[in-house]
């Protein structure tokens, strides 16, 4: 089967003062449809860089991305940023419907997607809130919301429970799992924490290096729904902390 997203030979690098950065370099990466993949890696490696070359905020110098989406899709992809990015002026319903807003769609439709994507979240019966009257964990919901209202292909997610309180990340890694499966959306879900990719991939790549190359690619094969502390799970992740340690000392 095609794949969702292919990545072949992707290098970015950019220049400033005359001195020439490398990001990253010679990734290939095919990501299958429907897929929750989790890439990991320490900070600065070049993960949400390779969010913003997918979505195409910024231009990789060498390589290609191609994607297999639909051509009526309005947006094939759609991100979630680690900050909610809430418009403070509007509603939490017209935050949620403000990216149908560019598709032309009719007020009524876009309330209505609204609605039902509130409702996925949970947060249906905050819907007339302002911004500054939620929690952090629901101004995520409602970045989450808005991200699928456009019904995107792929949803790409940026470390988007890193600012948040254990008790309150956990809580939207089980929502996150929940909505996944219910709208069969391929995830993409860059983070630093390996319980945390452990605990939701199908399938965790590793980028490590100065620049940032896949340092491992390990699939995660224990069934859903997934208990925190289930041996299984902790194995999984220790394994993949030794993968780490080794492969990035050969990069």
């Amino acid at each position: 089967m095609t794949p969702i997203i292919d990545i072949k030979g992707l290098s970015l690098a950019y220049e400033r003062d005359g001195r020439r950065t490398e990001i990253l370099s010679a990734l290939d990466l095919a990501v299958p449809r429907g897929q929750f993949l989790v890439i990991v890696g320490e900070s600065g490696v070049g993960k949400s860089t390779l969010l913003r070359v997918l979505i195409d905020l910024a231009k990789p110098s060498t390589g290609t991305v191609t994607l297999d989406t639909a051509p009526e899709t309005r947006s094939p992809m759609a991100l979630v940023f680690q900050d909610a990015r809430m418009l403070p002026w509007r509603r939490v319903i017209d935050n949620v419907g403000f990216g149908l807003e560019r598709h032309g769609l009719p007020k009524a439709e876009r309330r209505a997607r609204a609605e039902k994507m509130l409702k996925l979240v949970g947060l249906a019966d905050l819907a007339g809130r302002w911004p500054h009257q939620l929690s952090g964990g629901q101004r995520q919901r409602v970045a989450i919301a808005r991200a699928l209202a456009v019904d995107p292909e792929v949803l790409l997610m940026d470390e988007p429970f890193s600012a948040l309180d254990s008790f309150t990340r956990e809580g939207l890694q089980d929502e996150i799992q929940r909505i996944k499966a219910q709208t069969g959306k391929t995830v993409l879900f860059v983070t630093h924490d390996i319980d945390e990719a452990v605990y939701l991939a199908d399938r965790v790549v590793v980028l490590a290096g100065s620049p940032g190359r896949i340092a491992a690619d390990v699939s995660i094969t224990l069934p859903r729904p997934r208990r925190r502390r289930d041996t299984e799970l902790v194995e999984a992740a220790r394994h993949l902390r030794g993968e780490l340690s080794r492969r990035s000392s050969d990069l």
